[in-house]
């Protein structure tokens, strides 16, 4: 993993996609951590956008504490209760 100040990072972010392909940077400021490039591979927009969106992982740590406190169908279970087979 390679760090880069912000003060120094000057170049166009294309420049840094060779560093990226390696392994994260991480973007400093005052060498504390404020953001980092990573490679994307084999995900789209709506992954990206949906696995940094508090509400959406708040809504998903809510579903999985509510299937460990009640119980959840499995994938089988489901297309049998609705007729599915």
């Amino acid at each position: 993993m390679m760090t880069l100040e912000l003060s120094t990072a000057t170049a166009p972010l294309k420049e840094y996609l060779p560093t990226v392909r390696q392994g994260p940077t991480v973007l400093t400021d005052h060498g504390k951590p404020v953001a980092a490039l990573v490679l994307l591979e084999e995900v789209d927009l709506e992954t990206v956008s949906l696995s940094t969106n508090p509400k959406f992982l708040a809504l998903i740590e809510d579903s999985r504490t509510r299937a460990e406190l009640e119980g959840s169908l499995s994938g089988q279970e489901l297309r049998r209760e609705l007729g599915l087979e």
